[in-house]
């Protein structure tokens, strides 16, 4: 989808007793608008970027039946990365402009642990990829050829995950682009979720195909653990999405779970985290970036802006009307 249409449609997605949602969807609107919205502090509970409910759903599941948080964010995100109707996760994601599809993901569970894969091609599941790195290798990351060499040894099917839809829409792009690196040419978006399971335990995933008709070989900040995901079960957890590049460079999602644990509410370490990147940067009109957060105690929050809009979100009690999958005006 092109971004405004994507973004209207978008919301951050929770579930629990409720699901309810976080961004709100992107209308022209320069100033900062205030939303209301409830996220009672309970356990368990899944928080993912985006309107995912068909994910959190599932993770819903794995939680409700006295699951891991772990199992929780593995299957809610190998969902979407399922989904060939989702152009930004797994099969079906856009290619780079080679006309491959390359997938990122990491994971991190309650102990620190965690695993990553980097430039992965013909594996649909990476985020299953990047636990079995985690659990079966001593290493963090793999990449490349080694990452899906290791994937089949792990017994994972070789695929191919460029759908006709993603290669028509690149030989569309083709046609028009002069073939540079530019940045944001299309909306190219992050699944990432954290999880906290009956037991208090707190893991989280990302998945991405990546930036739309990018570089070969350009990674952004999804498989990167302290830039697209961070867990630290004694504070909360928290993931990004949006344009890696800039995430990357404030290790986003680390800075997100030191500021909660410096005593800021998940709202506001997602605010401060979105406002460092902003703060002196004249390209912040020009992309969009955004944070998700949960703390030890359920808190959860989440800031995204966009260019032509910044939507603050935060929470206040009762939101039990809230349907699930749906999203607030403002």
């Amino acid at each position: 989808m092109r971004r405004r249409k994507f973004l209207k449609k978008s919301s951050l997605s929770t579930a629990g007793i409720v699901s309810a949602p976080l961004f709100s969807s992107c209308k022209n609107a320069p100033e900062e608008k205030e939303i209301p919205i409830s996220v009672p502090a309970r356990k368990p509970i899944v928080i993912a970027t985006w309107n995912v409910p068909n994910a959190t759903a599932k993770a819903w599941e794995v939680l409700n039946s006295g699951g891991t948080a772990l199992d929780a964010v593995e299957q809610g995100t190998k969902v979407e990365e399922a989904d060939t109707n989702n152009q930004s996760v797994g099969k079906g994601g856009r290619p780079d402009r080679e006309g491959r599809v390359t997938l990122d993901a990491c994971i991190m569970d309650q102990n620190g642990n965690c695993g990553a894969v980097v430039f992965l091609q013909n594996v649909t599941h990476a985020i299953s990829v990047a636990r079995k790195v985690m659990e079966a290798t001593p290493h963090v990351m793999l990449a490349g050829e080694g990452a899906e060499q290791f994937a089949y040894e792990q017994g994972f099917a070789k695929e191919n995950l460029l759908t006709e839809k993603s290669r028509l829409e690149w030989e569309e792009w083709k046609k028009e682009s002069k073939y540079e690196p530019v940045i944001n040419i299309e909306n190219h978006d992050t699944i990432g979720m954290v999880a906290i399971d009956e037991k208090g335990d707190i893991s989280g995933a990302c998945t991405t195909s990546g930036m739309a008709y990018k570089m070969a070989g350009r990674v952004g900040d999804s498989p990167i653990i302290g830039s697209g995901l961070f867990v630290d079960n004694e504070i909360g957890g928290a993931a990004a999405t949006g344009q890696g590049e800039e995430v990357v460079k404030t290790v986003g999602s680390f800075l997100v779970v030191e500021l909660m644990r410096q005593g800021r509410s998940p709202q506001e370490a997602c605010e401060e985290a979105v406002h460092r990147i902003v703060k002196g940067n004249p390209r912040h009109k020009d992309f969009q970036v955004g944070y998700i957060a949960i703390n030890k105690n359920g808190e959860t929050g989440g800031y995204c802006i966009h260019p032509g809009f910044s939507y603050r979100v935060y929470s206040k009690n009762g939101h039990e009307n809230i349907e699930p999958g749906s999203f607030l005006e403002p």
